[in-house]
């Protein structure tokens, strides 16, 4: 038996034993099976990958849902954050308000200035209203009547108004020079402030005496409202005339006379406080027509030196106060300087004109603050006057300069 199993060939060709062939076969199979299926590893790093990507997705998704909810809820508590920076009144308003534009302005800048003076209630309102007129490059300078808390298209509206129902708004303080209030005009008016300075050099044109060299004096302070037609020399008329008219009021005629009160007028106004005007006036009368009095016809006053120098100060040095050069000086000058140093208001002119009659040659003003004004009738009591005028300038530092 043994010689048959070990010489019988293998149907397949091989010797040996035919149930090892049998397992050998099914190995080879099984192995070509599982190398056509992914390893456990790669399935593991595939589905790592998609759980990347899931988790990445969720969280855009999470974020997109928060930036939502929170611009949302930025848009619904904007107004109390913001102060309800959109808020319109509803109209119409009540009072009344001057409302200026000045030359050069824009949307944003009258917005602001609609807003800060308590006409609109917000710049994105007036800012809206402009843009539904087109307005934005139609604003012109010029005064314009205006109320409080008025609805911004209601506002923009009176703004945007033809032409003839704008003006220029002009307010001249008292104790301006010349200068100042040409400079206030044109920035008020939008006229080259080279031309109001032209005409004030020729005076003779306005109707004033041989011994005005300029307007000074005659540029009468107020409140004005120019309309926008009218030119520089049709302004300069008005505020001449204006003062004029107070002089004819006040009885003087005579354009030297006239010149002569307006010259004292705008020294009052410079040296004291309304309730002071007639009494300096007198003053300055007794030392006029007394040259033999102590102060020897001189007037001494620091505000015309100053004017010379065309500075602004109380304080008067010796070495200025002796330079008779300087035509405005009247403390090496006797009398009246050369001309006016202002443009006096009503008051003063009214106290030049009438002046109060009294004994005094010195006045001097010992509280800047309250304007207190002590007078003196030798220059011995004056002294003692100066001397607490000194007293008060120690003791309110910076006040005297």
């Amino acid at each position: 038996m043994s010689h048959i199993f070990g010489d019988r060939p293998d149907s397949d060709g091989y010797g040996g034993d035919p149930l090892e062939h049998l397992h050998g076969g099914q190995t080879e199979q099984l192995n070509a099976h599982e190398a056509e299926q992914p390893s456990n590893q790669g399935v593991l790093r595939i589905s790592k990958r998609v759980r990347r990507r899931r988790r990445t997705l969720i969280f855009l998704l999470v974020v997109a849902v928060f930036v939502a909810v929170a611009f949302f809820a930025f848009q619904a508590v904007r107004p109390m954050l913001t102060g309800n920076s959109d808020a319109d009144y509803p109209g119409p308003g009540h009072g009344t308000v001057t409302f200026i534009v000045p030359s050069g302005a824009t949307g944003r800048t009258v917005a602001e200035g609609l807003v800060a003076q308590g006409v609109a209630a917000s710049e994105s309102a007036v800012l809206d209203a402009l843009s539904a007129a087109k307005g934005n490059k139609l604003i012109q300078p010029g005064s314009f009547g205006l109320k409080l808390e008025m609805k911004a298209s209601d506002a923009v509206s009176v703004l945007l108004a033809p032409d003839n129902n704008k003006v220029h708004y002009a307010a001249i303080a008292q104790n301006l020079r010349q200068p100042e209030v040409l400079a206030l005009l044109a920035t008020s008016t939008g006229i080259k402030e080279s031309t109001f300075t032209a005409l004030a050099e020729t005076p003779a044109k306005f109707g004033l005496p041989p011994a005005a060299k300029s307007l000074e004096g005659y540029l009468a302070p107020g409140e004005y409202r120019f309309p926008i037609e009218m030119t520089a020399e049709q302004i300069l008329t008005q505020l001449v005339q204006a003062t004029k008219d107070t002089l004819v009021k006040d009885g003087v005629t005579d354009p030297a006379d006239q010149y002569r009160v307006l010259t004292i007028g705008s020294i009052i106004e410079f040296e004291g406080n309304e309730a002071n005007y007639a009494l300096i006036s007198g003053a300055i009368e007794n030392r006029l027509h007394n040259p033999n009095a102590e102060t020897g016809g001189r007037l001494e006053s620091d505000a015309t030196v100053a004017y010379g120098l065309g500075l602004k100060t109380y304080n008067i040095t010796d070495a200025q106060k002796k330079d008779a050069s300087n035509p405005y000086n009247t403390f090496a000058n006797p009398g009246l300087p050369v001309g006016p140093i202002g443009s006096p208001g009503e008051k003063a002119i009214n106290a030049a004109a009438h002046p109060q009659a009294n004994p005094y040659y010195f006045w001097v003003t010992v509280n800047l603050t309250t304007g207190e004004t002590l007078y003196a009738t030798t220059y011995a009591d004056h002294l003692k006057n100066v001397a607490k005028y000194q007293a008060w300038c120690d003791a309110n530092v910076g006040k005297c300069r």
